[in-house]
């Protein structure tokens, strides 16, 4: 019995030896990237690049075009074992240059800041001017029917919920109004559409984001208002029930064209067939320069592969950082990879996504197994004094969602993203709103949870 005891005590001091001995190599390499990246990095300087040198690059256009000249070169700039692009079909689509709104009220015309969302028609060169009907879901619209519906223009007058701490949730529980309202209110015989803007901000910038028309209903024209001339609006309708609204836009949509996904990785020293990924989308919307949607999760993924090399780090798996085109209109970069990936029969243990905003990171989502889950927390000791603090179910990225298979790990960086929805899709999305430390902060996360990952796995 005594031996048995010995023999116990000394497998415990020698297994806390032993993850005493792991934890100070993983937090003596998690400061020592924090360390890299917060004094030498390079990431708020190629955002500045591409935001100002390139500006919006809305998928298929030839801002796009650029921006994955411009990934290529800069990856390639940091000397990884490879840099290649991966073909893919993008949708052609611009919103032209005209577009304008008003309406008249007490014999006064009210001009609004509006823009179309992503995919609408036109207005066939013309204005287009009728009477507005304002609803807050598709329950009311489909209450009041055909009968006052037909004819009218569908206001849908929603705002993002203020209660909801989670900024991403308010987002997401309005979002389905600007993906799916223009083709509702055509189902009732709506001529045309507008939305106030998803935001939280009271502003005259409106947002736009795509729209899905449902190919069996007429295409109308959609618009986004800015939150203060949405609530104008509304303000109006209520003393004037009748009154008139007027809109202009110039959009229209052309066939697809062929751009590509920008690839870079760091060849694994021990499981080389095991692929690491971190990325984010290339792609923005064509107003404001798409700074923190997601120029931010682009140089972050970037300065990840620069810090690794100047560290001289080997990985032990294939470190891939994907700079994907198209998310904001199909998401044709992420699903692409994804079918390249089963059809070559690569094995990703682990995919990382950035697109929340270059703000300051707080933890990771997570879309992983009860184990994965379970190994992760195991890390976050090492990555507390950084305050990476939390990690949540659910919220790893659009990019990264198609390679979902039950064993890949899905992440995406969780940032402090109260502010997010203030710049998202509208022209305040420019560089002048990204702090630098709160970047930086963000890469030196992802790169010290690529290194956990690399170092430890999940199996």
């Amino acid at each position: 019995m005594k031996n048995f005891t010995f023999l116990l005590l000394s497998l415990i001091i020698s297994y806390s030896s032993a993850a005493q001995s792991a934890f100070m190599k993983d937090s003596t390499m998690v400061s020592a990237i924090h360390y890299e990246i917060m004094t030498n990095s390079e990431a708020y300087e190629n955002l500045r690049y591409l935001c100002k040198e390139i500006g919006h690059r809305l998928a298929g256009s030839e801002g796009a075009d650029r921006a994955i000249e411009w990934g290529t070169a800069t990856l390639d700039a940091y000397k990884p074992d490879r840099v290649f692009l991966m073909p893919v079909e993008v949708p052609h689509w611009t919103r032209g240059r005209m577009e304008y709104g008003y309406f008249d009220n007490e014999g006064k015309r009210n001009a609004v800041a509006l823009t179309a969302l992503g995919g609408s028609v036109g207005t066939d060169d013309k204005e287009l001017t009728a009477e507005v009907v304002m609803v807050k879901s598709f329950e009311e619209l489909n209450s009041l029917g055909k009968d006052k519906i037909k004819g009218k223009i569908v206001f849908f007058n929603k705002a993002m919920d203020p209660f909801l701490i989670n900024t991403g949730a308010a987002y997401g529980n309005t979002y389905p109004i600007r993906g799916k309202g223009p083709s509702e209110a055509a189902r009732y015989g709506a001529v045309g559409c507008i939305i106030r803007s998803l935001t939280m901000a009271d502003d005259k910038y409106p947002h736009t984001g795509g729209t899905q028309y449902n190919d069996s209903l007429p295409k109308i024209p959609a618009a986004a208002l800015s939150s203060v001339d949405a609530q104008a609006l509304a303000d109006a309708l209520k003393t004037n029930p009748h009154l008139k609204f007027t809109y202009h836009l110039s959009a229209q949509a052309f066939p697809r064209k062929q751009q590509a996904n920008v690839i870079a990785e760091i060849k694994g020293s021990e499981f080389p067939d095991e692929y690491i990924v971190v990325g984010g989308h290339l792609d923005s919307w064509d107003i404001g320069e798409g700074a923190h949607d997601d120029g931010a999760g682009i140089v972050q993924s970037i300065e990840v592969i620069r810090a690794m090399k100047a560290m001289g780090y080997k990985p032990k798996r294939t470190i891939r950082a994907v700079l994907f085109i198209n998310e904001e209109f199909g998401n044709d970069g992420g699903e692409t990879y994804a079918r390249v990936v089963k059809e070559k029969g690569e094995k990703h243990i682990a995919a990382i996504e950035t697109d929340m905003g270059g703000f300051t990171p707080q933890g990771f989502g997570t879309d992983v197994t009860d184990a994965q889950f379970d190994r992760i927390n195991s890390w976050l000791p090492v990555l507390e004094h950084f305050n990476i603090t939390r990690l949540r179910r659910g919220g790893s990225g659009v990019d990264i969602a198609p390679l979902k298979n039950g064993s890949v790990a899905l992440f995406g960086l969780w940032v402090d993203g109260n502010r997010y929805f203030d710049y998202h899709h509208s022209g305040n999305d420019v560089f002048e709103n990204v702090n630098k430390r709160e970047l930086d902060l963000g890469a030196a996360a992802l790169a010290s949870l690529i290194y956990l990952i690399d170092e430890h796995g999940f199996e």
